[in-house]
């Protein structure tokens, strides 16, 4: 519990009506949430406008209401607080409610279109293993000190980040690792947070549903470099013509990656194989179990942290030789019979695809053939849905369009907007099977000795959204099925 007036010290309110001598014990900015002394932050969302919620909130036991536009009845008894941003706003009053756990921490935030699930995984394993009790906020799961909690969002509300992060600090936590997206900076969901340091991973095409343009796009993901400390450090992938681009205006301490270019931090593929990745990394070689050229990124970027937190090269590179792939990224089974191997990996962009079908041509058999499952959420950018199909079947001997999670579309009129990136020769080499899966059982039957099949865009998922209804559905689980193996 906080006393208003205090919670007031991290902002700059424009104005004040009523007493701020009032306690507080918990914040809310979902109406439907608010209890007896709730602080309620009415902004305005992507969908809906907080303020129309402000009289529920109020109802039912609201004391103070945070918001950008004071509406016309102020009563009693009830502390209104007019501010210029209602999320930059909740964010510092979150920090500060939770008596500011992200400066107790080592708060490391890892930015990028791909490669952000498997990079602070990786970092959260590996810190683990150097000694430390860690906490972890990804797309997958929230782990607090080994305590696994689940995750519902890539970056959760900045209300729950703090009490996360607070819980990471009585659990005795020096790291936390958390996964950045484009939403979380543009929506301010990181407003108040102290990072240590920020990685950059990647960038291409995504989520132009949301921000519209890809400069705007480019400038979500830079506004959280923008924002650092100049205690902090920015480490970025040169690789990526925009990592020079994103810590442009930075006030952190810039170092680099890289597996084709002199950097700080440099790295070079000796052998890729199914077997997993032979790495130089410095000036030491080191062999692990992940496979493919995106992931020697995810590693050296991981090694760049560790170094950069000045831990002991030696052990770094002997705990990431016993490193694992996050859970739906190039996550693979073995068909013990035929020897087909089934990867399920969550690319769901046309670069995270493209990049997951040239690591498997690189890593199997001539001989072998790949076959592709794949579709493309509803609700989601429709640009990429051509440009899916079109690299799904000039990288594969057989592609299978399904339904990915439609959520309030038909997945058959998702599917004919991905075909439209066919031409007369890639459409002959893939079929339509809407129910997915049956499409994967299908895509079992036709797989022959030796063949890799790729069941690409839900990872990590345990569920099917089809009209507001998440229905069970777990694409590794079928895959296990179908090649008759023990859980």
């Amino acid at each position: 519990m906080k006393l208003l007036s205090d919670l007031l010290e991290s902002c700059d309110p424009l104005k004040v009506v009523g007493s701020i001598n009032i306690d507080i014990k918990k914040l809310d900015f979902d109406s439907r949430k608010v209890e007896s002394e709730s602080l309620f932050f009415a902004r305005e969302g992507t969908q809906v406008d907080g303020h129309q919620f402000i009289p529920k909130a109020i109802a039912a036991g609201a004391k103070a209401i945070v918001c950008e536009n004071l509406p016309g009845d102020l009563p009693q008894g009830v502390c209104f607080v007019q501010v210029r941003s209602t999320a930059e706003t909740m964010g510092k009053m979150a920090s500060h409610f939770f008596d500011h756990p992200s400066e107790k921490l080592r708060l490391i935030g890892v930015t990028g279109t791909n490669g952000k699930t498997t990079t602070v995984t990786l970092l959260y394993d590996l810190f683990v293993k150097l000694g430390y009790k860690c906490g972890l906020l990804s797309t997958v799961q929230n782990q607090v000190a080994g305590v696994t909690v689940p995750a519902t969002h890539t970056t959760p509300d900045v209300i729950a980040i703090n009490a996360l992060l607070q819980d990471m600090v009585e659990a005795g936590c020096t790291y936390a690792f958390m996964e950045v997206s484009s939403h979380a900076v543009d929506q301010r969901r990181i407003a108040g947070l102290q990072f240590r340091a920020a990685v950059f991973t990647n960038m291409s095409h995504d989520h132009l549903d949301y921000h519209g343009t890809f400069a705007a796009y480019i400038q979500a993901k830079k506004r959280f470099f923008d924002d650092l400390p100049k205690s902090a450090f920015a480490l970025v992938n040169i690789d990526d013509k925009r990592g020079r681009v994103m810590v442009q205006n930075t006030k952190a301490s810039v170092q680099t990656y890289s597996l084709l270019k002199m950097a700080d931090f440099r790295g070079k593929i000796i052998e890729n194989s199914l077997l997993g990745l032979h790495l130089r990394l410095g000036e030491q070689e080191v062999y692990t179990r992940l496979i493919g050229g995106f992931n020697a990124y995810n590693l050296l970027a991981a090694y760049g942290v560790a170094r950069l937190m000045e831990e002991e090269e030696v052990a770094v590179l002997q705990a990431i030789s016993s490193l694992k792939a996050a859970e739906g990224r190039f996550d693979y089974v073995r068909e013990p019979r035929k020897g087909i191997i089934g990867i399920v990996d969550y690319a769901h962009t046309p670069d995270a695809l493209e990049k997951v079908l040239e690591t498997i041509r690189q890593v199997k058999d001539s001989k072998s053939r790949i076959v592709t499952v794949v579709g493309c959420g509803g609700d989601r950018d429709r640009a990429k849905r051509p440009q899916m199909a079109q690299i799904a079947a000039r990288n594969s001997s057989q592609v299978i369009l399904t339904a990915d999670n439609p959520r309030s579309e038909e997945p058959d009129a998702i599917i004919k907007e991905m075909e439209g990136g066919l031409d007369e020769d890639l459409k002959r080499k893939t079929l339509r099977i809407t129910d997915r899966r049956q499409a994967i059982r299908t895509a079992c039957q036709l797989a022959r000795e030796g063949d890799v099949i790729l069941v690409a865009g839900k990872g990590h998922e345990k569920y099917q959204e089809i009209k507001g209804v998440k229905y069970p559905f777990d694409d590794k689980e079928i895959l296990k099925e179908e090649f008759q193996l023990d859980n």
